[in-house]
């Protein structure tokens, strides 16, 4: 039985072993060797999905979610129809290893925690699969790093490279900036998730970077941990100054429902809902797609601060990250919207 195993997994190193001629070392610290041409990718989530659409969109074999019609305009049609593929890892996961398998990737990439939990996936589904996983590091900080090792990984290091610089130039100059606010001009701010509003990031959570690299103070963060429910009764003793959501839904209803008067963010009208289309500005998902929300959002938490011209900045990100320049009417749907900017 031990003989059989050890021979199973051998077998499914095979791929690795024949096709392999460069050596990666990811952010879990596992040595990988990956193929000298890389064409169809396998994303295993969806902040994955836009580090190697960003990059090599015609080696991205798929979605972890189908996009919905208003998302697919934003992108080129052939994009827009590719298949839904589920995802290996997070809150809902759907794929499987069979799947994988199906679709026959080149590689398999995740972008988020490096944790011993993720990592130990990523050795379980490259020994079940023979295919190299490599596993980045997510956080919002390390995006210009993750442009850059994606696109060594992916063989194009010109496009990794030419992203990384465009972040750096945005993060780089906004991180100086408020490094200098004191902590008295930091507004307190409550991450609205859903259509209730009631759910939230704790302190440290991928899901609220925003708040904390922006150095705004997020109400939930007295404990560390992920995604959690909460009352609304704790909302109200938080009294945050400012709301932001990513849920059309809560946003319509807020003020509308009167209990949600006795917050100060709702009585002064600083509710705000994120752009969400192809993706979401703020999360969902806490990928390369929220360098542009930084943006939008310094100048809602920071308005004597920063201003920016997020038309063009918008057109910019999306030619460049989505490789479709907006239409006039598209970015007039992205910042018009009702609650998505201070203007």
């Amino acid at each position: 039985m031990i003989v059989r195993r050890l021979l199973a997994a051998a077998i499914a190193c095979l791929p690795l072993l024949a096709h392999g001629a460069r050596e990666f070392v990811d952010d879990a610290g596992r040595k990988l060797s990956l193929p000298d041409k890389i064409t169809r990718v396998y994303a295993s989530g969806p902040p994955a999905s836009v580090l190697v659409f960003a990059i090599a969109p015609g080696k991205l074999i798929g979605w972890t979610r189908a996009f919905r019609g208003n998302e697919a305009a934003f992108v080129d049609s052939k994009y827009g129809k590719l298949p839904e593929l589920g995802r290996l890892t997070g809150r809902g996961n759907t794929a499987n290893v069979e799947v994988v398998l199906r679709e026959k990737p080149d590689l398999i990439v995740d972008v988020g925690s490096t944790n011993p939990t993720f990592a130990s996936l990523a050795d379980r589904v490259q020994q079940q699969t023979g295919i190299p996983y490599v596993l980045l590091d997510g956080r919002l900080e390390t995006t210009a790093g993750q442009l850059e090792k994606m696109g060594a990984v992916l063989g194009d290091e010109a496009k990794g490279k030419e992203l990384a610089a465009y972040a750096r130039s945005l993060i780089d100059p906004m991180r100086a900036k408020i490094a200098a606010i004191p902590g008295d001009k930091r507004p307190e701010v409550y991450y609205a998730r859903g259509p209730e509003g009631l759910t939230t990031g704790l302190a440290g959570s991928i899901n609220v970077e925003m708040i904390e690299f922006l150095g705004a103070k997020n109400v939930a963060g007295g404990q560390r941990g992920g995604l959690t429910n909460v009352g609304f009764e704790q909302v109200v003793l938080w009294d945050p100054s400012i709301i932001v959501t990513n849920d059309p839904n809560f946003y319509g209803r807020v003020y509308r429902e009167p209990v949600w008067t006795s917050v100060t963010a709702v009585r002064r009208k600083r509710v705000y809902l994120s752009p969400h289309l192809p993706f979401g500005w703020f999360d969902f998902p806490p990928g390369a797609n929220r360098v542009i929300g930084l943006l939008w959002l310094s100048e809602i938490l920071y308005p004597d601060l920063f201003r920016h011209d997020l038309k063009r900045e918008t057109a910019r990100f999306y030619e460049l990250f989505y490789h479709r320049k907006p239409t006039d009417a598209q970015l007039d749907a992205l910042l018009g919207e009702p609650g998505v900017a201070p203007r």
